[in-house]
């Protein structure tokens, strides 16, 4: 489990700051381009688990960066270049202070608030009699704050976005027009492989010219929720629990050993097994969405490849 990467400390030309997120180390060049390196960090619950997962970093990076490409055409994004498995290289933005999060199903934080009762998130509704996973008659956007490490997210309606000034109207029309055409594309790009798109957050940007852009990941496994197509409606019908492509199974087994990131509550201890499961589902993942054999990076070294590479591609 040692061959991971769970934080980095580069010194690359041109460097004015980083920003350590939850997952991602994001490095700023001069201004003008962003190096982002997804680590093998697993966040649940918005708590850092205190053990990486091997080749996760890889896995969101390659998924995400697949996605950009295959959803550029509808929705204009930051990503200029990939020169290693875990880097993303792109355009310097200033990121938009929420997550557009979208949920076409009730599942996950969604159907726990339902089961407290609740009929409406985010400032939207949501219709009596539903069970734990159905799909919703149309997709909902229950907007989330950015927070930063260690904070918890909270669910924001679009009314108060806009009484405290977080966004513009007119960007945020942008911002949820991008996020429907984004959550269909990716829709379309699961059922092509068996897979239902639950729900998914997107975070966008704005260039130094204003341009609003899709920035950081987009259809992982950390970002979106997916289920099995094949039994899907039976385990509805059933009552039974859905198959599921995400982090949520991570997230039930912090549930089953007492934990849900509240205070006074002790983080259970990852065993090394428990931890290779886990390593083994992203992989699966990845090949489910992409359609691909996963192909595992160099990881003897995994700091000297990553600077390596960015290295090589920074150089003038």
């Amino acid at each position: 489990m040692n061959n991971t990467i769970t934080q980095t400390n580069f010194n690359f030309p041109g460097q004015k700051s980083v920003y350590k997120g939850k997952v991602r180390e994001v490095y700023n060049i001069n201004d003008e381009q962003l190096v982002m390196i997804a680590t093998d960090r697993l966040s649940a619950f918005d708590v850092v688990m205190p053990k990486g997962i091997p080749y996760k970093g890889q896995i969101l990076n390659q998924i995400a960066t697949k996605m950009m490409k295959a959803t550029e055409d509808l929705v204009p994004n930051w990503l200029t270049a990939t020169p290693d498995p875990n880097v993303a290289v792109g355009q310097l933005c200033q990121p938009f202070k929420v997550e557009m999060v979208i949920r076409g199903y009730l599942s996950g934080h969604a159907a726990r608030e339902y089961k407290a009762g609740k009929r409406q998130i985010c400032g939207v509704a949501m219709p009596e009699g539903m069970q734990e996973n159905d799909k919703f008659p149309q997709p909902i956007i229950t907007p989330a704050t950015k927070a930063e490490m260690g904070d918890h997210d909270e669910d924001i309606s679009r009314e108060d976005i806009l009484k405290r000034g977080i966004v513009s109207e007119e960007d945020y029309e942008v911002l949820e027009d991008y996020t429907k055409k984004l959550f269909q594309r990716g829709t379309e790009i699961a059922a092509s492989r068996g897979l239902i798109l639950v729900d998914t957050k997107y975070e966008f940007g704005k260039t130094k010219d204003g341009k609003i852009v899709l920035i950081d990941e987009i259809h992982t496994p950390d970002s979106s929720r997916y289920f099995y197509t094949e039994g899907y409606q039976e385990r509805q019908d059933k009552g039974e629990a859905q198959k599921q492509l995400s982090k949520e199974f991570v997230r039930q087994w912090l549930i089953s050993n007492g934990f849900q990131g509240l205070e006074g509550q002790v983080l259970p201890e990852m065993s090394d097994a428990y931890i290779k499961t886990v390593s083994e589902r992203y992989i699966e993942l990845y090949e489910h969405i992409t359609g691909e054999t996963f192909v595992k990076a160099d990881v003897s070294n995994i700091q000297e490849r990553i600077e390596t590479h960015v290295l090589a591609y920074l150089k003038p």
